[in-house]
């Protein structure tokens, strides 16, 4: 993979790391089969009070993907999993790599009419699905013409790898509780459709006798991306293109076998799955899972554990830091802090460092690039920054119109290729060419964000392609005025959308959640006021709404779509 010698970021590599990876022609089953030999005793995963060793994580797999393989389930079949974090993620991924299939990782917040698209769309002939998702997979599948409805139900219940009472010092939120340990009710079979437990399928299964026999090409991962129009598309993966960044991940962050890390980012999003199941199964490392995001529980996991490695959300490092148990919370086992999704507040970032001597590293990546085309070097974060390009990555900064590429410092779509960008878009063509151009013989990703890149060849985020204020003219970038709503100290989230002016054609609007002590004592007017005091006029937020909550998708990512769809129905209205 050849890089430009000019590009500015080389300068300022890390010592410690090579510039091109040496990648293993082998798949992401053999990466657990490596070690669990390696290490068989040591714990892959800590589950509310319940260890499983890498010995017993691929003894279980391989036993559940004799159970797929009765179901019909061979090499390229699609299997989707609709489940929370848990160590049955894990068992039912690396079933499925077992079988040579494809997995399809769902949003557990799916509901019946959307989970219908993630069966007919990729043919997926297996669902494995927490006792939680069961009847939305049931009713969704009897929804189909019997043509298009699946082999088999595969109904996990999470408590079935946990101990049968909990640990009573863990104190788990008794909604989590209930949550675990619930047993509903399932019908044995649904439209034709076997439904069977988890329990059951494992007590009936023989390990396969035959090998695996994926090649290193062949496809391995289907999550789905929203985009812009129409309903989600498939992101094409193969075990080639998901290894770059299992195992620069772990170099990056100084991960190897000591490693303890928080699989709190869910699972299903591409994050996740690098993070919670992909990279710690090729170290060897022992992560402790936390199937819903509770900040006080994630603060007593971290201290217990003695956690090292943390990838989250920014939304969740806000949140911890506004526990007011924070005090009895021992965060000094962590060394490596990182993330994306959002950019993280300068104010929060601070008192990472100062309280704890944490550098919070961001970084930026899509479905389509398997998580990171760029990260920050711990040893060389620069706050609210997406980081340089990663190994092997050559991503720039472009016209959008003209794709003609752009001076230092201002802003373009940043466009990337390297070995982790997808195949394509499941069977749509159409949208794979749109989504590609060829700059200087290469075929660069269009990633649709808009940033620039500094001299030093770090890239900074502007917005999204799509998402922008036009004022009088004037353009306004969302995220750049929710950093500075941040820096005031009443402002707990914020999410900036646009909203309909008669004599500005649009004008800025804040949605905003207010610290606690806060409620009441601050009103839109006075926060109105000390934005227009703290930024230029046209990025000060005109209109300022209070509400308790902002919507969250399942990754934790602020919906800002929903909230401006919302405002233009108002506005129309």
């Amino acid at each position: 993979m050849s890089l430009r010698p000019d590009a500015p970021h080389l300068r300022h590599w890390p010592q410690r790391l090579p510039r091109s990876l040496a990648l293993p022609e082998t798949t992401l089953w053999q990466n657990l089969e490596v070690t669990a030999s390696r290490y068989p005793g040591k714990a892959a995963t800590l589950f509310m009070g319940r260890t499983l060793s890498y010995a017993e994580l691929r003894a279980s797999a391989e036993r559940l993907a004799g159970w797929m393989q009765a179901q019909g389930v061979g090499r390229g079949d699609r299997v989707a999993l609709f489940l929370q974090n848990s160590p049955q993620f894990l068992i039912a991924f690396y079933a499925a790599m077992r079988c040579d299939a494809v997995v399809v990782p769902v949003n557990p917040m799916n509901r019946v009419e959307e989970f219908g698209h993630y069966i007919t769309d990729p043919e997926t002939r297996l669902v494995v699905c927490g006792a939680d998702g069961a009847a939305v997979v049931v009713q969704a599948n009897a929804a189909l013409p019997p043509a298009q409805r699946l082999r088999a139900v595969l109904v996990a219940r999470y408590a079935d790898l946990l101990p049968a009472q909990p640990e009573p010092d863990l104190d788990l939120p008794p909604a989590l509780q209930a949550w675990l340990y619930a047993d509903p009710a399932l019908p044995a079979e649904c439209a034709g459709t076997p439904v069977v437990r988890w329990q059951e399928a494992m007590s009936q299964a023989q390990v396969p006798d035959a090998p695996s026999r994926a090649q290193p090409d062949d496809l391995a991962l289907l999550p789905y991306t929203s985009g812009t129009t129409g309903l989600p598309k498939g992101c094409m993966h193969t075990h080639r293109s998901l290894m770059p960044n299992v195992v620069g991940g772990a170099l990056w962050s100084h991960g190897g076998a000591e490693t303890v890390s928080l699989a709190v980012v869910p699972m299903f999003h591409i994050t996740g799955m690098l993070y919670g199941v992909l990279g710690p199964v090729w170290t060897g490392a022992t992560q402790v899972i936390l199937p819903r995001w509770d900040r006080e529980l994630a603060g007593r996991l971290i201290s217990r554990h003695g956690v090292t490695h943390w990838t989250c959300i920014p939304t969740m490092l806000i949140d911890l830091l506004a526990s007011p148990r924070l005090d009895v919370c021992d965060l000094s086992s962590l060394r490596y802090l990182s993330g994306g999704g959002a950019a993280m507040p300068q104010a929060v970032a601070e008192r990472l460092r100062e309280r704890f001597g944490l550098t919070f590293a961001e970084g930026y990546g899509l479905t389509e690039t398997a998580a990171p085309s760029h990260a920050n070097p711990p040893e060389r974060a620069k706050l609210q920054c997406l980081g340089m390009p990663l190994f092997d990555v050559d991503s720039r900064v472009v016209d959008p119109d003209t794709l003609q590429e752009m001076p230092l410092g201002e802003v373009g779509e940043i466009v990337t290729e390297g070995p982790m960008v997808f195949q394509g878009y499941w069977r749509h063509p159409e949208a794979t060419q749109a989504a590609f151009v060829h700059i200087d013989g290469k075929r660069f990703f269009r990633t649709g964000d808009l940033g620039r890149m500094d001299e030093e060849g770090y890239f900074f985020l502007t917005d999204r392609l799509k998402r922008m204020i036009n004022a009088s003219g004037f353009k306004v970038w969302p995220s750049e005025v929710e950093l500075l709503l941040y820096r005031h100290p009443a402002v707990a989230e914020a999410c900036v959308i646009a909203a309909r002016d008669e004599y500005r054609g649009e004008t800025v609007k804040a949605v905003v959640v207010l610290r606690p002590e806060a409620v009441g004592q601050v009103s839109e007017a006075e926060l109105v006021s000390w934005a227009h005091g703290h930024m230029a006029a046209y990025k000060a937020p005109r209109q300022v709404q209070f509400v308790e909550a902002l919507p969250k998708s399942g990754s934790g990512k602020v919906m800002w779509r929903l909230l401006q769809d919302q405002e233009r129905q108002r506005g129309a209205g």
